[in-house]
């Protein structure tokens, strides 16, 4: 869990790269930013927000010989050794950048390299690099007095409201590649940013595998559960999944399996779906982790809970109290008007 409303900005300084193609060049600023109350206020809102947004999902920098060949590792490593080179580093940073700045749909923009501290991840104080990308500009409007008239003038700028680019490196594991967190609000060139710049894999920590597992289990409910029962099962299964993980600190694959799977023939159909598909998640071999909270919550955000049916009406299903569900929906067919029907027991309607 990340927590950066403590977090103090110790240094920062801002360059601006361009883009290699277009033959645009790179500006290093020579020495660091001064930062004032004012400034540093709506810089922290501006670097922030979209980590506190985002889900949790952790990278670590690497290199496919060894980490150490990584060039942002290598710069990292002198940071936190020494932040006093911040600024000194930032410009290799700065240049590693405009170095993979050749692609033709790269914007140019303005860099903040960040010296941050007093960062809470996992409970734990810990300092951190913040890299941060400004590309997109935007109109705005200024006025300005002019004699007895109030004149008005198009400027462009940046939105402090939304972070295109940003990274997060953390001084933890780095022998393995620091733990890094990353967002980007622009798709288009997601290639550039994590493994041309950053160069990063993914973090398989206890955020991964509650991920993954969780991904996974909602495509075996599509793929199996649907076909063998019905739309109602289907979402009950992943309500139980949800469930079992929301109330469990750790995962043990028997349990779940024992509690979470209800028609016990289906057990060794997901044995089978796990062989054939584990792979894609990462979990083949994974049968016991610990359990984030977070990457729970936010999994129970994305699954649909949702039975449509063809005649216009859906039916939603309740995540905190699957039980409900299961007790007061009743599934059944119509000999007469020779379709399906959902039968629902309750005592009296709710206002909303």
């Amino acid at each position: 869990m990340l927590n950066l409303y403590g977090t103090q900005i110790e240094s920062i300084s801002i360059h601006r790269v361009g883009n290699k193609n277009r033959n645009e060049g790179i500006f290093l600023s020579s020495e660091p930013f001064a930062l004032n109350d004012e400034t540093t206020g709506l810089l922290k809102e501006y670097f922030f927000k979209p980590f506190r947004e985002k889900e949790e999902n952790y990278f670590k920098l690497a290199n496919e010989v060894d980490v150490e060949f990584n060039e942002l590792h290598k710069i990292s490593s002198e940071i936190f050794l020494d932040p006093s080179t911040t600024h000194h580093n930032s410009k290799k940073i700065a240049t590693h950048l405009f170095d993979q700045s050749n692609h033709p749909h790269i914007k140019s923009g303005e860099v903040y390299i960040a010296y941050l501290s007093n960062i809470l991840l996992d409970n734990h104080k810990v300092d951190a690099i913040g890299i941060f990308k400004s590309e997109l500009k935007h109109d705005f409007l200024q006025f300005e007095e002019k004699g007895s008239n109030l004149d008005l003038l198009v400027q462009q700028g940046i939105n402090i409201n939304k972070l295109d680019k940003g990274c997060l490196i953390f001084n933890i594991n780095k022998e393995e590649g620091f733990k890094v967190l990353s967002v980007d609000s622009n798709k288009y060139d997601t290639k550039y940013w994590l493994e041309n710049f950053l160069g990063v894999d993914a973090l398989a920590d206890e955020n991964f595998y509650t991920k993954n597992y969780l991904k996974f289990c909602q495509n075996f409910a599509k793929d199996v559960v649907l076909p063998a029962e019905d739309k109602q099962q289907e979402v009950l299964f992943m309500n139980r999944a949800v469930n079992h993980f929301a109330k469990n600190d750790a995962f043990e694959e028997s349990n779940f399996l024992n509690e979470v799977i209800e028609n016990p023939e289906l057990i060794p159909e997901f044995k089978h779906y796990k062989v054939e598909k584990g792979p894609k998640y990462s979990i083949e071999d994974v049968s016991n982790f610990d359990i984030a909270n977070k990457a729970v919550s936010d999994a129970r955000k994305k699954i649909k809970n949702v039975i449509n049916l063809d005649t216009n009406i859906q039916i939603k299903m309740d995540f905190i109290n699957p039980e409900s569900a299961e007790k007061f929906v009743e599934k059944g067919w119509d000999e007469e008007r020779q379709m399906y029907y959902y039968l629902v027991y309750f005592n009296k309607e709710q206002k909303t």
